[in-house]
């Protein structure tokens, strides 16, 4: 899995802080982001089959690319791995751009 650390100043004001008393969600960083404003979009982007793309208000914070055999339970399953690194270390998954 690629990632890219982010340098320079962040606002830190904009972090998004995880619920963790939601046991019975699957996804708490999918969850987080979307009570704080952020958006995931999955489907194809073309010329990708399938993706799955999250953001915030600023900046994208994770985008992967379907695997072979992979079902939606899977890449949601990374997808939230994916924002956990983004929110807790600052790393950043690309597999679209590189």
């Amino acid at each position: 899995m690629a990632g890219r650390r982010r340098t320079g100043h962040r606002d830190r004001s904009r972090r998004v802080t995880v619920d963790t008393t939601q046991q019975d969600f699957p996804w708490p960083h999918i969850q987080a982001l979307i009570d704080h404003g952020g958006n995931i979009s999955i489907g194809q982007i073309y010329p990708i089959p399938c993706a799955a793309v999250a953001s915030d208000e600023h900046n994208m914070l994770a985008a992967l690319v379907r695997r072979e055999g992979e079902g939606l339970i899977e890449i949601l399953n990374r997808l939230d791995a994916s924002l956990d690194a983004a929110f807790t270390r600052e790393i950043y998954t690309d597999e679209i751009n590189g």
